[in-house]
């Protein structure tokens, strides 16, 4: 029972970090999509979605390759800093963040392409600068997007198994627990897991679209 708590705890904290790091680098490049035009636009927006078509086996088997001890970044990782992403969070957090940061930029996006440029341009005669009509007209305007973004990248990040179990086999995330349950003591034991991991999941799913549907309402208020 202690693994199973150790491994529902690495799955909501990685889960955090990877939405957190989502946000912070996705939000940012939503923007750009949604309001300017630049060469290879098309071509960032789809290797963006590339996730969400390939199989997460595929996925992590290619991660294994950049972030593993002998690949691309992982080698010289470890030897210049000292960070290793097999056998730690950091590589959970990898294999989490490349298959669910899609749903942040996506969805942040659609939020800013919601949001009528008309609007910020008379935020802008009015005197306020492009940082203040961001901060006060676009992200108000568009949180739904946003929350909406970072909402599914929780919940997908949770869920996440096969990057993750490829990269970073232990220590284990709850997916990977469930499965292993499953191939140790069969389908009553790891189907207990399951269940748990399932209310843990739609529990803080019901509990982020509260907070982001009370956002908007309180940032929306006439």
């Amino acid at each position: 029972m202690l693994d199973v708590r150790q491994a529902l705890a690495l799955s909501l904290e990685a889960a955090f970090l990877t939405t957190v790091i989502a946000a912070l680098a996705g939000v940012p490049l939503a923007y750009l999509l949604a309001r300017i035009s630049f060469p290879g636009k098309a071509v960032i927006a789809a290797i963006i979605d590339i996730p969400l078509a390939v199989p997460h086996t595929i996925v992590g088997i290619a991660l294994l390759m950049v972030f593993g001890r002998e690949g691309i970044l992982g080698k010289p990782a470890d030897a210049l800093l000292g960070l290793k992403f097999w056998g730690t969070i950091a590589g959970v957090v990898v294999g989490m963040l490349f298959v669910a940061a899609p749903y942040t930029v996506n969805a942040a996006r659609i939020g800013f392409e919601a949001v009528d440029p008309r609007l910020e341009k008379v935020a802008r005669t009015l005197g306020m600068g492009p940082w203040g009509t961001l901060l006060y007209v676009t992200l108000p305007l568009s949180w739904r997007g946003i929350m909406t973004g970072v909402t599914l990248t929780y919940a997908r990040s949770i869920s996440e198994f096969g990057a993750v179990v490829i990269l970073v086999y232990y220590p284990m995330t709850a997916p990977v627990q469930v499965y292993d349950l499953f191939l140790r003591f069969g389908l009553r034991d790891a189907a207990a897991v399951a269940v748990l991991l399932l209310i843990v999941s739609l529990a803080l799913f019901i509990l982020l679209r509260y907070v982001a549907s009370g956002r908007v309402h309180t940032g929306g208020g006439r």
